[in-house]
Parts: structure tokens; C-alpha cells; sequence
């Protein structure tokens, strides 16, 4: 990997080098704030391609850092989703156990009353 990056490197370098040689003509440019009264025109190339590859890679970033977040966002409101479901299923299941031990305790007093009126003969 390391290797096909250098090439790349190296092709990226002789293509730039041979930019400003063949695009040789002086012209003048005009910045925002500034003139400059000759800059070859290969040169002018370079640096515009330059600085459009930076700004390309920092928007690049952001967007994918906003996307990723969105995702993380969904992935986590699912995560909720799911656990609210499982923490209500497990109520009424705690619901239900409760409702069947009054049941059941219920259903034992009904079987073994217990007259506290009455005396032991």
C-alpha cells in the first residue's frame, strides 16, 4: 500500500512539474486584495487545484462528521425504542406475577378460613 501511495506521490509531483513547464506564459492576476503583476500560468493552475483540494477534503469531513452523527442519532433512538418495549414488557410481566400471587393468596384464605370467633374445644 505504501508503495502505490508513493507512486502516486511521484506521478502527482512530475505532473505538476510538467504543468508549469509547458504552461510557461506570464499573465497577471488579480486577488481580491491583492495584484500580482506576473505568475505563470502553470503555476496559477497548481495552486488553484491546491487549494481546491484542501477546501474539497475540509468540506469532504464535515459533511461525512454530519452524516455520521445522523446515523449514530437513528442507531441510538432505536436502541431506545427497543428498550422502552423490553422495559415494558417486563412490567406487565412483573404486573401479572403480582396479579396472580394476590390471586393465589386470595384463593388460600377462601380454602383455610380461619374463624377467629370460634374457640378450641
Amino acid at each position: 500500500m505504501r508503495f502505490i501511495l508513493g507512486l502516486l506521490l511521484v506521478a502527482v509531483f512530475v505532473y505538476s512539474l510538467a504543468l508549469v513547464l509547458i504552461n510557461g506564459t506570464e499573465l497577471p492576476v488579480d486577488l481580491w486584495f491583492t495584484q500580482v503583476p506576473a505568475m505563470r500560468l502553470g503555476l496559477l493552475l497548481l495552486l488553484t487545484l491546491a487549494i481546491g483540494i484542501v477546501l474539497g477534503l475540509l468540506v469532504g469531513v464535515q459533511v461525512f462528521r454530519v452524516f455520521q452523527n445522523n446515523w449514530e442519532i437513528r442507531r441510538l433512538r432505536k436502541d431506545i425504542d427497543h428498550l422502552r418495549k423490553e422495559q415494558i414488557q417486563n412490567a406487565q410481566l412483573a404486573a401479572a406475577e403480582a396479579a396472580a400471587s394476590v390471586r393465589h393468596e386470595k384463593t388460600v384464605m377462601d380454602v383455610y378460613p380461619e374463624d377467629k370467633n370460634s374457640k378450641p374445644l
